[in-house]
């Protein structure tokens, strides 16, 4: 019998707690080998904000959580922060600025006090990481996003960005999502970024996870075309959308008075098995039963922002099973 060179990972991912912390009736309980948080931690870039954060991410049941910044985590990237702090007016009290945002450098320190925890809080780049049960891990990690706005992580959008996402990364972590997948505002307006669906498209990791646009929480396997010849491939040119499943959108959740009967209770039922969870699941394994990933060609899209704008909590974090090599 041929040995197995991968291992059965579980991940955890979520994004945009933006300063609460889940209710204890709300929290997932599942083990997870790894813990991925994308970004808007806070809501205002509060020290107390991240405290809570982080008793939010050490209430996780794993023994390795990976956290990027957001926008709203503005005091993570000094230089604007210290421009916001400038540019005020009138004048900011320093000393208010520092009792509630902290001196510069103050926010990340707080994470790096944590990195004993198994909380490690990623720059940008490629990151190497040894897992518990045995798998090896390579991400890459961006807080950056395309804005006009005077946040954290943000860059002009006319201007573009390269993300340099090496060919054999097993996952993206990014803050905002790719141009034409889960991106779509309340205003039906794309609001990703086509240089990051290039270089997810070129690099083609197992999964891409992140947050930033609320509303476009779901997951969705894409399957890759041949991109030969497409210098900069859109998912327009590079998506095969016969081939690519849609696994939950939050419009497919939302009740409609449209739905016919039975379509209402399949949505009943879908909420009732979030609750149950604490999370969205979805399995991409090599076993009989189930339709691995296939490395290389496809990806496993994941938008896991938990903060919704209503009362109902409906927007779960996803947990995840996949195979990945091992070292």
């Amino acid at each position: 019998m041929e040995a197995r060179t991968t291992i059965l990972t579980r991940i955890l991912i979520l994004s945009d707690t933006h300063g609460e912390d889940f209710k204890p009736e709300d929290r997932p309980r599942q083990y997870a080998d790894v813990a991925i948080h994308c970004g808007d931690l806070t809501d205002g870039s509060k020290l107390e904000e991240f405290r809570t954060a982080l008793q939010t991410l050490k209430s996780i049941n794993s023994p390795l959580k990976l956290v990027i910044a957001g926008n709203h985590d503005f005091t993570m990237d000094i230089p604007a922060f210290e421009a916001k702090v400038a540019e005020a007016t009138p004048p900011l009290d320093p000393e208010l600025v520092v009792r509630e945002y902290g001196a510069p450098g103050q926010a990340r320190q707080v994470f790096e006090d944590a990195r004993q925890e198994g909380i490690v809080f990623l720059d940008e780049g490629t990151h190497h990481f040894a897992l518990h049960n045995g798998a090896r891990l390579k991400i890459y990690a961006s807080p950056c996003t395309p804005a006009l706005g005077a946040w954290g992580f943000q860059y002009h959008p006319n201007k573009g960005r390269q993300f340099d996402i090496e060919q054999d990364t097993d996952i993206a972590i990014t803050h905002g999502p790719p141009k034409g997948i889960m991106d779509y505002t309340h205003g039906r307006e794309r609001a990703g970024c086509p240089d990051l669906f290039g270089a997810v498209a070129r690099a083609r990791p197992r999964i891409h996870c992140f947050g930033h646009i609320h509303e476009g929480w779901g997951a969705r396997v894409v399957t890759w075309k041949d991109c030969g010849g497409i210098v900069e491939p859109s998912h327009f040119t590079a998506i095969d959308n016969e081939k690519s499943p849609v696994i939950a959108r939050l419009a497919t959740l939302r009740t409609h008075t449209s739905d016919s009967e039975e379509r209402a209770e399949e949505k009943k039922a879908e909420l009732e098995e979030l609750e149950r969870n604490k999370c969205a699941v979805t399995s991409h394994r090599n076993t009989v039963d189930q339709h691995p990933l296939e490395s290389g060609k496809q990806t496993l899209f994941v938008n896991a922002s938990i903060k919704g704008d209503g009362e109902e909590f409906v927007q779960r974090p996803w947990l995840v099973d996949i195979d990945l090599p091992k070292p």
